[in-house]
């Protein structure tokens, strides 16, 4: 191994690049700005003791407004009672860790794992520099998995219904319900724990406000909804893409969202192959992807969540790797992952993947592969779900 692979392969070396991205990131945002996000964050905690709605503008605070749900005003409040600078850095990092144990759990090798890391590193950084949750929320999807994949129920649906009442990505772990050795155990566990987390914000606030809020954050995602195809920054999607290059705004969500539904459902055609790992690695990267690329509120720093699906369809493939495929994951770095930041060329990611949203193109042409690969991939019978890697 040269020496150059020994150091991308070195576990301290893998963490010291993954932490020290996502540190340099937010300090530099906490030197220099007023971390918007985390201020709409904080006040949602602040707002759910308060009894003020949650999702009503407050300019003399932040600019937009909030689309978490109630239960996110625990999950920030030992962050909010921080001084901002602390409670911003720490809640950054805190996210980056959850992350990183996430993949550190899948039942790959160590240098699997690694590469997993390394390949979303910039990526993470990105989500990092916008204060964002999504690193937390691609480590809830997979370890709905890994819970799963190791009939571990109960602690599956408490992921699910966290992420899914924090911010509603985190609905689609039930794509591994059939998965499940005890569908039943894992159905009465999903409902004991969103009777729960539904009760849980009571505690702190009081009955009426929490479900006066439920109703409030269903209005105020749907007019997101609706004004997320006339943002540049948001609707980073299928959709965004056609609906800018084809400059149709009118474009209705479903129309696309249906047929990818459709194509990603062909892969429980295939449950001869549930209990085959490579099959369960592949739903995993095309869960993580198509929660990206099929919703119109994902934005650039949403994409640390579809990109770990990416890394993890890389290191899944058959060894050796093609050609074609080491294009497709080259693709997804320079315009997924590099295109946002200084190191790519600002005139072209200007002009051309902003406006049309082509951030997304890459992760839309793997996850294509991905559902061809679902289809058609003879898996090794030996490769089952009890085999865990170290």
């Amino acid at each position: 191994m040269s020496k150059l692979n020994k150091l991308l392969f070195n576990k301290y070396f893998v963490a010291i690049l993954w932490f020290g991205l996502s540190l340099f990131a937010v300090i530099k945002q906490v030197a220099h700005h007023h971390i918007n996000n985390y201020d709409i964050y904080k006040y949602v905690y602040f707002n759910l003791i308060d009894q003020h709605n949650l999702y009503n503008e407050q300019p003399q605070f932040y600019f937009d407004s909030n689309h978490y749900g109630p239960l996110f005003g625990l999950v920030i409040a030992p962050f909010a009672l921080m001084p901002d600078w602390a409670g911003c850095i720490i809640w950054v990092m805190c996210n980056a860790l959850i992350l990183y144990v996430a993949i550190w759990q899948l039942p790959f090798t160590v240098n699997q794992r690694l590469a997993v890391l390394l390949i979303c590193a910039h990526e993470l950084m990105t989500a990092s520099f916008n204060v964002q949750f999504n690193p937390c929320m691609a480590a809830i999807i997979i370890l709905t998995f890994v819970f799963v994949n190791r009939k571990q129920d109960i602690w599956a649906t408490l992921m699910i219904v966290l992420g899914t009442m924090i911010k509603l990505y985190g609905i689609v772990g039930l794509a591994f319900f059939f998965f499940s050795k005890d569908k039943v155990k894992f159905i009465w566990s999903f409902l004991m724990w969103l009777v729960v987390l539904f009760v849980l914000p009571m505690v702190v606030s009081s009955p009426h406000f929490v479900i006066q809020s439920y109703q409030d954050w269903y209005d105020s995602l749907a007019h997101k909804n609706a004004s997320n195809a006339i943002s540049t920054m948001q609707d980073i999607s299928v959709m965004g893409m056609i609906r800018r290059i084809f400059k149709y705004p009118e474009l209705s969500n479903t129309l696309v969202i249906l047929p990818g539904l459709l194509l990603f459902a062909t892969a429980y055609l295939r449950f001869k192959w549930f209990s085959n790992l490579q099959f369960r690695y592949l739903l995993l990267a095309s869960t993580l992807i198509f929660t990206v690329i099929f919703s119109t509120g994902s934005e650039s720093p949403t994409y640390i969540i579809a990109f770990t699906g990416v890394a993890i369809w890389f290191m899944n493939l058959d060894r050796p790797v093609t050609g074609f495929e080491i294009f497709l994951l080259v693709f997804a770095l320079l315009i997924t992952s590099l295109s946002p930041s200084d190191l790519f060329p600002k005139y072209i990611n200007k002009n051309y993947i902003k406006p049309y949203a082509f951030k997304a193109l890459p992760c839309f042409v793997i996850w294509l592969r991905i559902s061809y690969e679902i289809l058609t991939r003879k898996f090794s019978p030996n490769q089952t779900e009890n085999v865990v890697l170290s």
